[in-house]
Protein backbone atom coordinates (compact mmCIF):
# COMPACT_ATOMS: atom_id res chain seq x y z
CA UNK A 1 0.00 0.00 0.00
CA UNK A 2 3.03 2.45 0.83
CA UNK A 3 4.51 1.71 -2.19
CA UNK A 4 1.46 2.89 -4.79
CA UNK A 5 0.84 5.87 -2.69
CA UNK A 6 4.86 6.60 -3.03
CA UNK A 7 4.59 6.07 -6.48
CA UNK A 8 1.19 8.05 -6.80
CA UNK A 9 3.42 11.13 -5.07
CA UNK A 10 6.06 10.45 -7.16
CA UNK A 11 3.52 10.49 -10.66
CA UNK A 12 2.23 13.84 -9.41
CA UNK A 13 5.55 15.51 -8.48
CA UNK A 14 6.55 14.90 -11.81
CA UNK A 15 3.50 16.49 -13.53
CA UNK A 16 3.82 19.52 -11.12
CA UNK A 17 7.48 20.15 -12.26
CA UNK A 18 6.98 21.51 -15.59
CA UNK A 19 3.74 23.54 -13.88
CA UNK A 20 5.62 25.01 -11.61
CA UNK A 21 9.17 26.08 -13.69
CA UNK A 22 6.38 27.60 -16.15
CA UNK A 23 5.02 29.83 -13.19
CA UNK A 24 8.29 30.34 -11.64
CA UNK A 25 9.68 31.68 -14.74
CA UNK A 26 6.41 33.58 -15.58
CA UNK A 27 6.72 35.58 -12.49
CA UNK A 28 10.10 37.07 -13.37
CA UNK A 29 7.88 39.03 -15.71
CA UNK A 30 7.37 41.27 -12.95
CA UNK A 31 10.42 41.33 -11.66
CA UNK A 32 13.10 41.64 -14.70
CA UNK A 33 12.79 41.54 -18.55
CA UNK A 34 15.29 41.87 -21.73
CA UNK A 35 16.02 44.00 -24.08
CA UNK A 36 16.83 45.23 -27.59
CA UNK A 37 16.68 42.05 -29.54
CA UNK A 38 20.24 41.02 -30.37
CA UNK A 39 20.25 43.28 -33.43
CA UNK A 40 20.56 41.14 -36.54
CA UNK A 41 22.69 38.42 -34.81
CA UNK A 42 19.53 36.17 -34.52
CA UNK A 43 16.76 36.17 -36.96
CA UNK A 44 14.37 33.53 -35.57
CA UNK A 45 11.30 32.71 -34.55
CA UNK A 46 11.10 30.01 -32.02
CA UNK A 47 8.69 27.16 -32.32
CA UNK A 48 7.36 25.70 -28.71
CA UNK A 49 9.39 22.51 -28.80
CA UNK A 50 12.45 21.89 -26.87
CA UNK A 51 15.78 19.88 -27.67
CA UNK A 52 15.53 16.00 -27.04
CA UNK A 53 16.45 15.37 -23.69
CA UNK A 54 20.67 14.27 -23.91
CA UNK A 55 20.95 15.93 -27.73
CA UNK A 56 22.82 18.64 -28.51
CA UNK A 57 21.52 21.54 -31.21
CA UNK A 58 24.57 23.40 -32.96
CA UNK A 59 23.79 25.90 -34.97
CA UNK A 60 25.40 28.96 -36.84
CA UNK A 61 23.26 32.15 -37.14
CA UNK A 62 24.64 33.88 -40.28
CA UNK A 63 23.82 37.35 -41.09
CA UNK A 64 24.86 40.00 -43.28
CA UNK A 65 23.57 43.63 -43.59
CA UNK A 66 23.96 44.46 -47.69
CA UNK A 67 21.78 47.95 -46.11
CA UNK A 68 22.45 48.53 -42.59
CA UNK A 69 23.14 51.52 -40.16
CA UNK A 70 26.10 53.41 -41.83
CA UNK A 71 26.96 55.77 -39.18
CA UNK A 72 28.53 55.68 -35.52
CA UNK A 73 25.29 56.27 -33.53
CA UNK A 74 25.52 56.70 -29.66
CA UNK A 75 28.61 55.07 -29.92
CA UNK A 76 27.55 52.06 -31.36
CA UNK A 77 28.84 50.62 -34.38
CA UNK A 78 27.67 51.31 -37.89
CA UNK A 79 26.09 47.81 -38.85
CA UNK A 80 26.16 48.77 -43.11
CA UNK A 81 27.81 45.17 -44.94
CA UNK A 82 28.91 43.90 -41.51
CA UNK A 83 28.71 40.29 -41.22
CA UNK A 84 27.09 38.68 -37.55
CA UNK A 85 27.83 35.41 -36.69
CA UNK A 86 26.43 34.15 -33.63
CA UNK A 87 27.64 30.13 -32.28
CA UNK A 88 24.16 28.92 -30.42
CA UNK A 89 24.33 25.46 -28.32
CA UNK A 90 21.29 24.16 -26.75
CA UNK A 91 21.18 20.87 -24.53
CA UNK A 92 18.02 19.17 -23.79
CA UNK A 93 18.21 18.60 -19.92
CA UNK A 94 14.60 16.79 -19.78
CA UNK A 95 11.73 16.24 -22.40
CA UNK A 96 10.73 19.66 -21.16
CA UNK A 97 13.67 21.79 -20.02
CA UNK A 98 16.60 23.08 -22.36
CA UNK A 99 19.48 25.52 -22.18
CA UNK A 100 21.08 27.71 -24.70
CA UNK A 101 24.43 29.36 -24.92
CA UNK A 102 25.21 31.47 -27.60
CA UNK A 103 28.24 33.50 -28.74
CA UNK A 104 27.76 36.77 -31.12
CA UNK A 105 30.90 38.24 -33.68
CA UNK A 106 30.71 40.43 -35.91
CA UNK A 107 32.98 41.21 -38.40
CA UNK A 108 33.26 44.43 -40.80
CA UNK A 109 35.77 45.93 -42.88
CA UNK A 110 37.55 48.58 -40.31
CA UNK A 111 36.57 46.57 -37.38
CA UNK A 112 38.18 43.14 -38.11
CA UNK A 113 36.69 40.12 -36.70
CA UNK A 114 35.13 40.83 -32.78
CA UNK A 115 33.84 39.26 -30.10
CA UNK A 116 30.40 40.96 -29.40
CA UNK A 117 29.02 38.76 -25.86
CA UNK A 118 27.10 35.94 -25.21
CA UNK A 119 23.96 34.91 -23.83
CA UNK A 120 22.00 32.15 -21.71
CA UNK A 121 18.62 30.82 -22.36
CA UNK A 122 16.94 28.32 -20.18
CA UNK A 123 13.25 27.38 -21.72
CA UNK A 124 10.46 25.29 -20.53
CA UNK A 125 7.25 23.18 -22.57
CA UNK A 126 4.25 22.21 -21.54
CA UNK A 127 4.46 18.30 -22.02
CA UNK A 128 2.03 16.92 -25.02
CA UNK A 129 0.84 14.72 -21.71
CA UNK A 130 -0.80 17.60 -20.78
CA UNK A 131 -3.44 17.45 -23.71
CA UNK A 132 -3.20 21.42 -25.09
CA UNK A 133 -4.18 22.24 -27.86
CA UNK A 134 -1.35 24.58 -28.81
CA UNK A 135 2.00 24.34 -28.42
CA UNK A 136 3.60 26.37 -25.72
CA UNK A 137 7.14 27.03 -23.96
CA UNK A 138 8.56 29.89 -21.70
CA UNK A 139 12.00 31.23 -22.58
CA UNK A 140 14.27 33.69 -20.62
CA UNK A 141 17.50 34.96 -22.02
CA UNK A 142 20.16 37.44 -20.25
CA UNK A 143 23.45 38.15 -21.02
CA UNK A 144 26.22 40.98 -21.95
CA UNK A 145 27.19 42.63 -25.02
CA UNK A 146 30.09 45.07 -25.35
CA UNK A 147 29.19 48.70 -25.32
CA UNK A 148 30.22 49.36 -29.02
CA UNK A 149 27.99 47.07 -30.24
CA UNK A 150 24.72 48.28 -28.27
CA UNK A 151 23.91 51.12 -25.95
CA UNK A 152 22.59 48.54 -22.92
CA UNK A 153 25.38 46.04 -22.18
CA UNK A 154 23.34 43.63 -19.85
CA UNK A 155 20.19 42.56 -20.99
CA UNK A 156 17.34 40.25 -20.34
CA UNK A 157 14.51 38.91 -22.24
CA UNK A 158 11.33 36.54 -21.34
CA UNK A 159 9.86 35.15 -24.38
CA UNK A 160 6.15 33.10 -24.31
CA UNK A 161 5.94 31.14 -27.38
CA UNK A 162 2.55 29.78 -28.84
CA UNK A 163 2.53 27.49 -32.09
CA UNK A 164 -0.23 25.32 -33.79
CA UNK A 165 0.29 22.84 -36.59
CA UNK A 166 -2.80 22.80 -39.00
CA UNK A 167 -2.22 20.13 -42.01
CA UNK A 168 -0.13 21.80 -43.88
CA UNK A 169 0.38 25.48 -42.07
CA UNK A 170 2.49 26.71 -39.45
CA UNK A 171 1.50 28.87 -37.15
CA UNK A 172 3.97 30.44 -34.54
CA UNK A 173 3.72 33.44 -32.37
CA UNK A 174 6.71 34.86 -29.87
CA UNK A 175 5.06 37.51 -28.11
CA UNK A 176 8.59 39.03 -26.37
CA UNK A 177 9.05 41.43 -23.32
CA UNK A 178 12.66 42.80 -23.56
CA UNK A 179 14.55 45.03 -20.49
CA UNK A 180 17.50 46.49 -20.31
CA UNK A 181 19.19 45.80 -16.75
CA UNK A 182 22.38 47.94 -17.73
CA UNK A 183 22.33 50.51 -20.28
CA UNK A 184 21.08 53.97 -21.97
CA UNK A 185 17.70 52.21 -22.06
CA UNK A 186 17.47 50.89 -18.53
CA UNK A 187 14.78 53.06 -17.52
CA UNK A 188 12.62 52.98 -20.36
CA UNK A 189 10.95 49.90 -18.80
CA UNK A 190 9.64 46.64 -20.48
CA UNK A 191 9.91 46.71 -23.80
CA UNK A 192 7.37 45.08 -26.58
CA UNK A 193 8.87 42.65 -29.09
CA UNK A 194 6.56 40.62 -30.84
CA UNK A 195 7.47 38.13 -33.63
CA UNK A 196 5.30 35.55 -35.93
CA UNK A 197 5.67 33.35 -37.96
CA UNK A 198 3.34 31.52 -41.20
CA UNK A 199 4.97 28.48 -43.31
CA UNK A 200 3.86 25.82 -45.33
CA UNK A 201 4.79 22.74 -46.58
CA UNK A 202 5.08 23.02 -50.16
CA UNK A 203 6.84 19.28 -50.05
CA UNK A 204 7.99 17.19 -46.79
CA UNK A 205 10.92 19.02 -47.78
CA UNK A 206 10.40 22.48 -48.36
CA UNK A 207 8.46 25.18 -46.45
CA UNK A 208 8.02 28.27 -47.31
CA UNK A 209 6.81 30.84 -45.22
CA UNK A 210 7.14 35.10 -44.02
CA UNK A 211 8.44 35.93 -40.79
CA UNK A 212 7.69 39.11 -38.56
CA UNK A 213 10.04 40.81 -36.32
CA UNK A 214 9.30 43.71 -34.20
CA UNK A 215 10.11 46.34 -31.82
CA UNK A 216 7.67 48.88 -30.81
CA UNK A 217 8.81 50.16 -27.33
CA UNK A 218 7.92 50.35 -23.58
CA UNK A 219 4.71 48.64 -22.79
CA UNK A 220 4.02 51.84 -20.98
CA UNK A 221 3.75 53.66 -24.25
CA UNK A 222 4.78 52.47 -27.58
CA UNK A 223 7.70 54.45 -29.83
CA UNK A 224 6.28 56.57 -32.51
CA UNK A 225 5.93 54.48 -35.34
CA UNK A 226 8.74 55.67 -37.17
CA UNK A 227 11.23 54.91 -34.57
CA UNK A 228 10.09 51.30 -34.10
CA UNK A 229 11.73 48.76 -35.69
CA UNK A 230 9.62 45.90 -38.24
CA UNK A 231 10.97 43.69 -40.04
CA UNK A 232 9.54 41.14 -42.82
CA UNK A 233 11.33 38.11 -43.69
CA UNK A 234 10.48 35.38 -46.81
CA UNK A 235 11.69 32.55 -45.63
CA UNK A 236 12.44 29.16 -46.46
CA UNK A 237 13.24 26.26 -44.91
CA UNK A 238 14.51 23.17 -45.79
CA UNK A 239 13.78 19.63 -44.24
CA UNK A 240 16.37 17.10 -45.76
CA UNK A 241 17.31 15.12 -42.71
CA UNK A 242 15.84 14.83 -39.29
CA UNK A 243 19.76 15.26 -37.79
CA UNK A 244 19.72 19.01 -39.99
CA UNK A 245 18.16 22.40 -40.29
CA UNK A 246 18.55 25.07 -42.89
CA UNK A 247 16.81 28.25 -42.88
CA UNK A 248 17.15 30.75 -45.37
CA UNK A 249 15.23 34.85 -45.53
CA UNK A 250 15.22 38.06 -46.81
CA UNK A 251 14.80 40.32 -44.10
CA UNK A 252 13.46 43.76 -45.34
CA UNK A 253 12.78 46.54 -43.00
CA UNK A 254 10.05 48.65 -42.76
CA UNK A 255 11.41 51.84 -40.98
CA UNK A 256 14.43 53.94 -40.79
CA UNK A 257 14.83 52.92 -37.49
CA UNK A 258 15.67 49.40 -38.76
CA UNK A 259 18.43 47.69 -40.98
CA UNK A 260 16.91 48.06 -44.46
CA UNK A 261 17.73 44.43 -46.13
CA UNK A 262 19.28 41.75 -44.61
CA UNK A 263 20.02 37.64 -45.48
CA UNK A 264 19.97 35.62 -43.15
CA UNK A 265 21.05 31.78 -43.07
CA UNK A 266 20.33 29.52 -39.67
CA UNK A 267 22.44 25.62 -40.60
CA UNK A 268 21.51 23.58 -37.26
CA UNK A 269 23.04 19.81 -36.30
CA UNK A 270 21.33 17.44 -34.01
CA UNK A 271 23.85 15.51 -31.98
CA UNK A 272 22.91 12.43 -29.51
CA UNK A 273 24.72 11.38 -26.67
Amino acid sequence: MGSRMDRSRIAALRRVQPAAILLGTGFLLFWAGSVHAQENYEIQVYGSDTVARGELMVELHTNFAFKGEKQVVNGVLPTDHALHETVELTYGFTPWFETGFYVFTSAASGQGVQWVGDHMRPRVRAPESWGWPVGVSLSTEFGYQRRVFSEDTWTWEIRPIVDKKLGRWYLSFNPALEKSIHGANAGRGFEFSPNFKASYDVTPAVTVGVEYYGSLGPVSGLDPVGEQQHQIVPAIDLNLSPDWELNLGAAIGLTHSTDRFVLKMIVGRRISF
